[in-house]
């Protein structure tokens, strides 16, 4: 199958808010693909704002997503814009905006419209849409992915920086994958859904595309924060892991969970398996069986009632541009009683906990995303088969409560795009985008700085014999650093050896190096409980001029130990046999 050329996407020189708006109008008519809009604004609206924010700027504001170019799956609310989950019969114009969105607005960001989706968002194909099938970005006769086909697309050709979708069973995972761009699905609850047409209430999640990991995880960390409006919103818990080991072994699939996928998709899982490991990351075979049993739950469990309670009575009303496949699902949703539901929630019990036991030894699972990058005649021909079998690694996700960043992996043979996952706990999404980092060779973006900051200069440096402690709190390094020149260095008579410093002021003391790392509130707390006599904790100020939480000592255990000082640091005086 012939590729499709791309336009050249929009020039990176730095351009100001208006200027961008022009360019990705420009790209909007380049392209002529109005099946990705269901509500385009017009240029001119759009221009407006972006002239008004310029002069925000001018006076000062401090903005930071200031001209981020943003697209909307049109299930997800903005005052003033028709919603209409690609259903005409559905149209309604909402008077607030969802918090998700508001969040993003507040900060710079400058909304282009409302993007089409397999409607009700059910879907992982992108063509069960009266407004037309979205077509692929690379491929015009292959499916962009569903149900956020819009939004992907609308990234991959260049036409917004970055795109909101949504995410039940896969749908901000598998577009990112068949159009070559990053999808980021935070955990259930942490990016409110106020305001986003249900689809399974307990399930859904608003996610984030982008074509770097960068912009993606910025975006996702704009929307985070609780809404009171939304009682599944969630916020960090206070044991939030920020960090992995530095050589992190991943988990990855038997061979026996991999028969769903293409000759052509294997081929291209097992080169990015050999990436992860050409550069220093090892992997472990697990058998995610109980993860894929519990992903069929979704739609053939009981668990698709959920469906049913969202639009089920809406659609039994053949609304004008039903879609047929989609209403034939949701109808289906009535059947289940009320105890095999029971009995489906006790399957995923049991799913979760296989999920824990496999967190448990491993920071991180490495999936394929889906299975296959079907035409659009194929999916006509099989609509419901083709698109269960693309969730089989997404549809467990969100039912068991995990979170997971798409990003591409290595192309197939013939250069159709592919893409991986990496799948986390809840609130465990810092360690799945700084997997994915190291997977894209690219530097690990921040979702969340939530923590505390810590010095350490002694025995938990890495490589030394307490640095495996920082590994098991998932403590983040953040550099090497040094202290203000105000502080002495003693070698306490310990095992392992360790050192004690004191502050002492300016003029009798020195600069001392050492390392900074991020730990969460319950981390830290677990490290002053289990702090041997005579260490304590407390502030150390930087030669940054910062002060930080760092290691002390008292001054009754110091004064009998020996002054190291004028070794230069606790590395130094080891390297030097004392």
């Amino acid at each position: 199958m012939e590729q499709l050329p791309l336009v050249d996407p929009p020039a990176p020189a730095p351009a100001g808010p208006a200027e961008k708006v022009a360019r990705a109008y420009r790209t909007i008519r380049e392209y002529d693909r109005p099946e990705i809009w269901i509500t385009l604004r017009t240029e001119a609206e759009v221009l407006a704002e972006a002239v008004a924010l310029e002069d925000r700027l001018a006076r000062g504001e401090r903005l930071p997503l200031a001209g981020l170019l943003l697209a909307v799956k049109d299930n997800i609310d903005i005052a003033g814009l028709p919603t209409t989950c690609a259903c005409p019969g559905f149209e309604r114009t909402p008077e607030r905006t969802a918090p998700a969105v508001a969040r993003l607005l507040e900060q710079g960001a400058l909304v282009l419209g409302k993007t089409n989706l397999d409607q009700f968002a059910t879907g992982l194909v992108g063509t069960r849409s009266p407004y037309g099938a979205v077509r692929n970005a690379l491929f015009p006769d292959r499916v962009s992915g569903g149900s956020s086909s819009g939004s992907a697309v609308a990234v991959a050709l260049g036409m917004v920086d970055a795109a909101l979708g949504t995410d039940t069973a896969g749908s901000g995972r598998v577009p990112a994958a068949l159009n070559g761009i990053v999808g980021v699905k935070p955990s259930l609850g942490l990016v409110p859904t106020t305001g986003v047409v249900p689809a399974c209430p307990d399930y859904d999640v608003v996610t984030v595309f982008a074509r770097d990991l960068t912009l993606a995880t910025t975006v996702t960390a704009a929307m985070i924060g609780p809404d009171a409006a939304d009682p599944r919103s969630r916020t960090w818990p206070a044991d939030t892991p920020l960090g992995a080991p530095a050589r992190a072994t991943l988990a990855i699939p038997a061979d026996h969970n991999l028969t769903a996928l293409t000759p052509a998709y294997r081929a291209a899982f097992d080169a990015t398996v050999a990436r992860w490991k050409a550069g220093g990351g090892e992997v472990a075979t697990v058998d995610i069986g109980e993860l894929l049993e519990a992903a069929v739950l979704l739609y053939d469990g009981a668990v698709v009632a959920q469906r049913y309670a969202a639009m089920g009575e809406f659609l039994s009303g053949a609304p004008e541009g039903a879609d047929p496949v989609v209403a034939r699902i949701v109808a289906g949703a009535a059947r289940p009683a009320a105890h095999e539901y029971v009995t489906d929630l006790g399957r995923l019990a049991q799913a979760a906990a296989a999920a824990r036991r496999l967190f448990d030894d491993y920071p991180a699972l490495l999936l394929p995303t889906t299975t296959e990058h079907p035409t659009l005649a194929a999916v006509a021909a099989e609509p419901v088969a083709i698109n269960s079998r693309m969730g089989t690694f997404t549809n467990f996700c969100n039912l068991l409560d995990l979170a997971a960043v798409a990003v591409p992996g290595e192309e197939t043979a013939e250069g159709d795009p592919f893409g991986v996952m990496l799948v986390t706990p809840a609130f465990a999404d810092q360690i799945g985008i700084d997997a994915a980092a190291r997977l894209l060779d690219t530097p690990a973006p921040l979702l969340t700085d939530t923590g505390t900051d810590l010095l350490v200069v002694g025995a938990h440096l890495r490589g030394l014999p307490l640095h495996h402690q920082l590994e098991q709190a998932r403590a983040r390094f953040l550099g090497e650093v040094a202290t203000a020149p105000a502080y002495r260095m003693v070698a306490l008579p310990a095992d392992p050896p360790k050192p004690g410093m004191l502050r002492v002021g300016a003029g009798s003391g020195s600069s001392l190096p050492g390392e900074l790392y991020r730990l969460s509130p319950a981390a830290l707390g677990i490290f002053l409980s289990n702090l041997p006599s005579p260490m304590t904790l407390g502030k150390v100020e930087l030669d940054s001029g910062d002060w930080v939480t760092g290691f002390a000592c008292d001054y009754e255990s110091a004064r009998d130990a020996t002054d190291i000082t004028g070794y230069g640091g606790w590395r130094n005086y080891l390297e030097a046999g004392r």
